[in-house]
């Protein structure tokens, strides 16, 4: 009889073991589906479209559809107002909705044609997010969209808190992003440009696609990842929602696939980040 009984509780175990594991298994697959298009291909249902000039009309063709994508600069001459001070096109197009608590995920690729303030910033852009003021510039936090060719730096994945703060991770004696994993510490609040992941695998001058990722939680936590790999991460924001952005500034840039998956509740970090 005990060995009935035996039997019959091993069997319960195993099922109750069985059923956490499919539970746990449909929870990490979740976070991969149930993604929405964030901008459709086709035009800006759902956006704003700004420049610092003010020009409405000259926005729209900053901000040009090609084929699903977002071809910015591309029908402009190279080398517009270069190196002038003028820097009439500088902008982004912007989300009408406010966001919280989600994944936003995008590609880019950098043109030939260069522009504005390239001298002093090179091959730059951006993804702006928890934007509370949609100024040009605007205050929010940023996603770095760059590469220095001077120095062959990629700095993708970088950090820019325009009137905002968060607590930033690095080693004791670094300016550049490091995990707790590995060693990073908790370096207080910060703000303005902080220097992501040295190293990343990245996609520069040779007409191929980098896919960024920003998983952002209310003002817990944000993670930034480039092709695959955390370059950069944040905790404790300042700001907990707000509308995104895409850049134009010194380079023709490519925006594609922009999609988003939002969440009612805050994702535990540890979901995204090995221990």
């Amino acid at each position: 009889m005990k060995s009935k009984n035996l039997t019959v509780l091993m069997l319960i175990a195993a099922m109750i073991l069985s059923l956490s594991s499919i539970g746990n298994a449909q929870k990490k697959v979740s976070l991969n589906k149930g993604f929405e298009k964030l901008f459709n291909g086709e035009n800006f249902d759902g956006w704003h479209l700004k420049l610092r000039n003010g020009d409405e009309a000259m926005a729209k063709k900053v901000y040009a559809i090609e084929d699903g994508m977002v071809h910015l600069f591309k029908n402009f001459p190279d080398s517009l107002n270069l190196n002038t001070g003028e820097n009439a096109t500088h902008g982004l197009f912007y989300t009408n909705k406010s966001y919280s608590k989600y994944i936003l995920r995008f590609e880019y690729k950098w043109g030939t044609k260069i522009a504005n303030n390239f001298g002093r910033w090179q091959y730059d852009a951006g993804c702006y997010y928890h934007v509370y003021d949609d100024k040009i510039w605007p205050k929010g936090i940023e996603y770095q969209i760059r590469y220095d060719h001077i120095k062959d730096r990629n700095h993708t994945g970088d950090f820019w808190g325009a009137g905002t703060t968060f607590n930033w991770f690095a080693a004791a004696d670094s300016t550049t992003f490091l995990l707790p994993k590995d060693g990073g510490i908790d370096m207080g609040k910060r703000k303005n440009e902080l220097l992501g992941y040295a190293k990343p695998k990245y996609n520069a001058l040779n007409n191929k696609w980098n896919k960024c990722e920003i998983i952002v939680m209310g003002d817990k936590y944000t993670i930034h990842k480039l092709n695959g790999v955390i370059v950069n991460m944040g905790t404790n924001l300042s700001q907990s929602e707000g509308i995104i952005g895409f850049q134009s500034e010194t380079a023709e840039i490519y925006y594609r696939k922009i999609e988003i998956k939002e969440f009612d509740e805050i994702i535990p970090i540890e979901r995204f980040i090995k221990k």
